[in-house]
């Protein structure tokens, strides 16, 4: 399994894609068990990895609001 920090700064398309083609292979049934299991555990960190990024860019965005009297003001985006 994927050390915690060991993917510190790999980017979240590049992490994406690595979980894209491991998904593939193991939709395939064309690799052996242990391979599979050792898939599943980088999957699964890189999953995470792309979940954290997620959250870090949407807590990093902001909506405009205008509010009655014409001013503008930033506020954090609300996601549901």
């Amino acid at each position: 399994m994927a050390k915690k920090g060991e993917l510190e700064g790999v980017a979240f398309e590049k992490a994406l894609a690595e979980l894209e083609q491991i998904v593939q292979k193991l939709e395939s049934g064309q690799v052996d068990l242990e391979e599979s299991i050792a898939l599943y555990e980088r999957g699964a960190a890189l999953k995470a990895h792309c979940e954290a990024k997620l959250k870090a860019a949407q807590e990093r965005i902001e909506k405009i609001v205008v509010s009655g009297d014409g001013t503008v003001k930033a506020e954090p985006a609300k996601f549901e």
